[in-house]
């Protein structure tokens, strides 16, 4: 079925504006539970009990209280861990062995916007099946569970220490990063608390931006959707790298002592190569975003690239379905299946740390000459709902861009699975080609949009 309001990440939206309202969402809770009481397996007596974290977005409060009202009525526990990462939450819910993992987030938006993606008792997100299966019951009227039989609700005090915990353990026990001076963002999000103190207590010298969360400038001018603050920091505190997450803390980008940045796609390379001296790589997992440039280079080691569709769910399973280990996306999703079930920005900094420290401690060097080719991607605004597949301005539009290219470079569109956009991304051999080709193709999609 078509899902009418989950996409690629969960639910999401504008606070306050449908589907982001508290009586939506203490019914999703419900649908959910529901979902959950009728796939569950409980010894008599027992009852399913999920976890619910979230950033640091003011709206989470609200948000939280209507999460927990319809689980609650529909008689599931829930376990409250208030700010913690994305994947923290999907590696409690695995550890504690709990039926699901609740996220409130709207990741790198802006304050303004707000979501909720679900985990599964594995720590995985949510097959399709199960979000439709929870869909359908949005809409059903609610019926509260009778009294003796409402979820109660209870705070886990050491969520904190047990991630920090579990993110040093993914770090090799014979290594260290002490004589590292590290700048850290964290984006006023979820993790401003938490990434600090792992790289600290394993042995760097921490220089923090983005750890004072307003409830409001969450991702505003800092983390790794902006990253040019943190570019500006490691060269001014003559540090050796830096590491910016997003708002909750599952992107990673990162920057050398010179100031360069690093995607995705160079950090998921730089991993992957640093493995492959140990042992074979089976292969390597990207998406349609992924730059050619990555592909070529994996494929000059002798290791396997497939593409999936955008969203990091989609590189799991694809993963999954070949028994490869690792994947990512160019905006900072990265897996690395031996260590977490999901993409961890704090996990996946400690394993390109990792191949820093085995090199000599050269982020540049780890990429072995990689050279990614220009890529232009731009954002243009649609209406809810447009149907531009079959559009055939956009069409003949399309059909020009590649021809321009003659095989030289690629052409996508897409619609966003978060917000009303539809992306415009071209990448070829030539930059000035590439960006001016990318500008005409949005100006029409926008001229018609």
């Amino acid at each position: 079925m078509s899902r009418k309001y989950f996409g690629t990440d969960g639910v999401r939206g504008r606070v306050g504006q449908s589907p982001i309202t508290p009586d939506f969402v203490m019914r999703l809770g419900y649908a959910a539970g529901r979902v959950l009481l009728g796939r569950s397996e409980m010894p008599a007596g027992e009852r399913p009990a999920v976890l619910i974290g979230k950033d640091t977005r003011l709206s989470g409060y609200m948000l939280e209280s209507a999460l927990e009202a319809g689980f609650s009525a529909a008689g599931v526990e829930v376990c409250l861990v208030g700010p913690l990462p994305t994947p923290a939450v999907a590696y409690l819910t695995r550890a504690l062995r709990l039926q699901a993992g609740i996220v409130i987030s709207a990741s790198h938006n802006p304050y303004y916007d707000n979501g909720i993606k679900f985990f599964s008792a594995q720590g995985t997100k949510l097959p399709d099946e199960v979000e439709c299966a929870i869909e359908l019951g949005i809409d059903e009227p609610m019926v509260c569970a009778a009294p003796a039989e409402l979820g109660r609700v209870r705070r886990i005090e050491d969520a904190r220490g047990r991630y920090i915990e579990f993110c040093k353990s993914t770090f090799p026990n014979d290594q260290d990063l002490r004589g590292l001076k590290i700048v850290v963002d964290c984006a006023h999000g979820a993790a401003y608390h938490i990434a600090p103190s792992v790289f600290h207590e394993l042995g760097a010298e921490v220089v923090t931006i983005g750890v004072q969360p307003n409830g409001l400038n969450i991702n505003d001018a800092v983390g790794a959707t902006a990253p040019k603050t943190l570019c500006e920091a490691v060269v001014a505190n003559r540090a050796d790298l830096g590491i910016a997450l997003d708002g909750d803390a599952d992107r990673l980008q990162m920057v050398d002592a010179e100031g360069n940045l690093y995607d995705g796609d160079q950090l998921l390379y730089a991993i992957v190569r640093s493995r492959a001296r140990i042992a074979p790589v089976k292969g390597v997992v990207g998406t349609l975003m992924s730059n050619l440039a990555l592909e070529h280079a994996l494929g000059a080691l002798g290791i396997p690239f497939a593409r999936a569709a955008v969203g990091d769910r989609y590189v799991v399973e694809m993963l999954n379905e070949r028994g490869w280990c690792y994947g990512g996306e160019n905006s900072g999703h990265i897996l690395v299946l031996d260590r977490h079930t999901t993409g961890d920005g704090i996990v996946a900094a400690l394993q390109v740390l990792a191949a820093f420290r085995q090199s000599g401690g050269n982020l540049k060097a780890l990429l072995g000459g990689l050279v990614l080719y220009p890529q232009k991607l731009i954002n243009v605004p649609v209406v809810h709902g447009f149907s531009w597949k079959d559009h055939p301005v956009i069409n003949a539009a399309l059909a020009n861009t590649e021809m321009r290219l003659a095989g030289r470079g690629r052409v996508l569109l897409r619609a966003s699975g978060t917000e009303p956009l539809l992306r415009v991304m071209v990448e070829g051999d030539d930059a000035a080609e590439v960006f001016d080709a990318a500008e005409k193709l949005a100006a029409v999609v926008g001229s018609v949009a």
